[in-house]
């Protein structure tokens, strides 16, 4: 993007991408749909962003979902909204933006250069790994947009991390965002549901209650509402050592209902019938309940009935931050000038996702990465001029 609004405006511009070929992680989130930005009302996506809402929101206001949209339409590329609000190409796909994008680029006179690695510093020069040996260059203004640390196979290994701490910038540990977790299932019960999908619950944490659904992996949970509660349950480990998510698995039904559809249930019943007669719970769920509710709970249908209302799912770790859609941590804010700029080394420009900010699924990452490139050409544009 930062290309993009530097060529429209005459400038000469090399891009320098480490992998064989461009947008790896673009076609990666291009799998599910390519979530582009998220159409709820602009107040309530800014707030998205938690404490980085003061440092970020200048870009989005001068890139909004909006904006984003009618940037893809330039490009042909239709979007739609989603039945949960998320804006998405209407092909469901990365690769045709792409494509038209990286066209648009070279038409602009943007010169690609893949399989260039950079390597940190030789003195005031950039050093690069190249097919053809290393390289040094000098360019009047940098913009470095190496990502975090998650998926490292396409490119965003943090690699970079000591080259900057090395010249005094702040970088803060990375820490997985929009992540699964451990839950140390027993191996009986991972071996029969592991990948089976909970559906049609809410969550509740200090994120707040969400609708949603997850699955049950071999090591714990993941899906979409499990990465909704991510940074809530991770801070919570962080600082109590251990998280418990509170499952509704009946959203539809008062606890009143429960509880007196359960107490006319034989008592000599097993408790995978009662549960089955009471409220049409089994499978997935039903084994749930088996695991995380005491014996002496079953018993008691109002206590039951409780728990299944809020049925306490432990969380023991995070997966590890490779394994995240995207990471907490990176360079500080305080390193950050107003212009994108880094503080302590003038002339070289950050962007996207190697600052320190988070924000969930649902358009919000993408958007963002977006809105900071723009605002670090514009920063550089800025400089350009005033070395001239």
């Amino acid at each position: 993007m930062a290309a993009e609004v530097l060529s429209s405006a005459g400038v000469s511009v090399t891009l320098y991408e480490a992998m064989p070929t461009i947008g790896r992680k673009l076609l990666l989130a291009g799998k599910s749909g390519l979530n582009l930005t998220h159409s709820e009302d602009y107040e309530t996506f800014i707030g998205r962003y938690g404490a980085a809402v003061p440092r970020l929101k200048p870009a989005l206001d001068a890139f909004t979902p909006d904006d984003l949209r009618r940037w893809a339409g330039s490009l042909g590329i239709d979007t739609f909204v989603g039945s949960s609000g998320r804006v998405f190409p209407t092909s469901m796909k990365a690769s045709p933006l792409l494509r038209a994008w990286l066209k648009r680029l070279a038409a602009q006179g943007v010169q690609l250069e893949t399989r260039h690695r950079w390597c940190g510093f030789s003195g005031d020069a950039l050093l690069f790994a190249a097919p053809d040996g290393p390289k040094e260059i000098r360019p009047d203004a940098t913009l470095i947009a190496l990502g975090g640390a998650s998926y490292p196979r396409l490119g965003s290994d943090a690699a970079w991390v000591p080259w900057l701490r090395e010249r005094g910038v702040a970088v803060h540990a990375f820490r997985p965002a929009n992540c699964g977790f451990n839950a140390h299932w027993p191996e009986a019960f991972a071996e029969r549901h592991a990948g089976a999908w909970v559906k049609s619950v809410t969550a509740t944490s200090a994120a707040g209650t969400l609708p949603g659904e997850f699955v049950v992996s071999r090591n714990g949970v993941e899906g979409s509402l499990v990465y909704a509660h991510s940074a809530a349950s991770r801070d919570a480990i962080e600082r109590d050592g251990s998280a418990t998510l509170l499952v509704d698995l009946l959203p539809g039904r008062s606890l009143e209902r429960v509880a007196d559809d359960l107490a006319r249930q034989s008592p000599k019943s097993s408790f995978s019938n009662r549960l089955r007669k009471a409220t049409g719970l089994q499978g997935v769920k039903g084994a749930l309940a088996s695991l995380l509710i005491a014996p002496i709970t079953r018993a008691d249908p109002p206590a039951l009935a409780a728990a299944l209302k809020a049925l306490p799912l432990p969380l023991v770790s995070p997966r590890p931050v490779e394994e995240a859609i995207s990471v907490a941590g990176g360079i500080a804010w305080g390193e950050v000038d107003a212009d994108y700029s880094l503080t302590k080394l003038p002339g070289l420009f950050v962007a996207g996702e190697m600052i320190d900010w988070e924000a969930p699924t649902g358009g919000y990452l993408i958007t963002a990465c977006l809105a900071t490139g723009r605002a670090a050409a514009k920063g550089i544009l800025a400089r350009l001029a005033d070395k001239t």
